[in-house]
């Protein structure tokens, strides 16, 4: 008797059709499904707050060296409990610098203009890229092109002045000197347009995808924006480097005599000058960076201590200018000296209602984020 043999075709045919389906499905995940989803995440914030919300942590190197890039995240309980109404800047951000905690925020995602907050960023870049920070670099004319024409701020240097990098960028620190800027642009990448594009590059590696830089200076330029969220996020990065860190904490520095200069030159802290001595209950603010232009307003980016804890605040947009009261100094004095007070909870403060209320209704209309050719 001759013995049926099944067909197994069919059962072939199957599991063959099975695994077309799942090759077509892992790359529809890998090609379709995945960059958008990184698209979105990288690329927008949500419309809302929430309580439990962050950014994404990376690492970022520099020369043999990893930094952690920070990750902001809210409180889940309450912050510093101060209303909108209480500050001169609209737009503000608190940070608890120990864990990166966000205590309190103003319309922290709104875009701003940082005028010579952008010089933190010219700062650190320069720093990460300087292997020598005592090499002498000469200024050259072509620097100070157009910079007394823009109004922009000045360390003093001169034409042809030969000149140690650390200096150059104490100077772009603390008196906001734009050639200082420029300077270690041009050193540094050939031009600031190239430096310009490490700047946007280090920007997008420490997930600021809100902020785009035109300039090393901060000078305005409709296309030059950022949020404090993302200043915040820069200088918390920045502050674990430690020539920035003492830079931005010291309140005068000297030069030693030059070639243009043979007493040197002395540069005092815009920020310290602007605080004329004036304290906070139970700290003391350490450092920090003012920058000023009339589309900008009055901003600053400051470092203190309450306590035994430090803190960071960056606030943008207040009105004034040079001549009138600093209200970004009132806003910090307001908000460190609230830190201080005994009957608030330092490490569980409180995100006001009005705050998160406003924050809920706005989102950025940024124009996207442009990439260096």
């Amino acid at each position: 008797m001759v013995r049926k043999v099944k067909n197994k075709k069919p059962g072939i045919r199957i599991f063959i059709t099975f695994l077309l389906m799942v090759g077509i499905a892992a790359f529809v995940y890998q090609s379709i499904i995945i960059p958008g989803y990184r698209h979105i995440f990288e690329k927008e914030y949500d419309d809302k707050t929430t309580l439990y919300s962050s950014l994404k942590a990376t690492l970022v190197s520099y020369g043999n060296k990893t930094m952690p890039a920070p990750s902001l995240k809210l409180e889940a309980e309450p912050s510093v409990s101060i209303s909108p109404g209480e500050l001169n800047s609209p737009n503000a951000i608190l940070i608890n610098l120990k864990d990166h905690t966000i205590l309190m925020q103003k319309n922290s995602e709104e875009k701003i203009y940082p005028a010579s907050l952008t010089k933190m960023m010219t700062a650190i870049v320069a720093i990460e890229n300087l292997p020598d920070l005592k090499k002498e670099i000469t200024l050259t004319d072509s620097v100070f092109r157009g910079l007394s024409e823009a109004d922009a701020s000045m360390a003093g240097f001169r034409p042809g002045e030969n000149v140690r990098a650390i200096d150059l960028l104490y100077g772009a620190l603390l008196p906001s000197g734009a050639e200082s800027c420029v300077e270690l642009a041009d050193y540094i990448a050939g031009s600031e347009k190239d430096f310009v594009g490490m700047m946007n590059q280090k920007a997008a590696d420490l997930g600021m995808y809100n902020t785009y830089f035109e300039n090393s200076t901060g000078l305005q330029n409709e296309n030059h924006y950022t949020t404090v969220k993302d200043l915040a996020v820069l200088l918390s990065y920045a502050l674990q480097n430690d020539t920035f860190r003492e830079i931005f904490t010291s309140t005068r520095h000297s030069t030693p005599p030059t070639n243009k200069h043979p007493d040197g030159i002395t540069f005092y802290s815009t920020m310290f000058d602007e605080l004329n001595n004036r304290s906070i209950t139970d700290g003391k603010i350490l450092g920090g960076k003012t920058g000023y232009t009339a589309e900008a307003g009055l901003c600053l980016a400051s470092l203190a201590q309450v306590g035994k804890q430090e803190y960071s605040l960056i606030s943008a947009g207040a009105k004034g200018d040079h001549h009138s009261e600093q209200y970004n100094i009132t806003d910090a004095l307001a908000v460190y000296n609230r830190l201080g007070k005994n009957d608030y909870k330092v490490n569980s403060a409180r995100v006001t209602e009005d705050v998160l209320r406003q924050h809920d209704k706005r989102r950025l209309n940024n124009p996207p984020l442009k990439r260096p050719q």
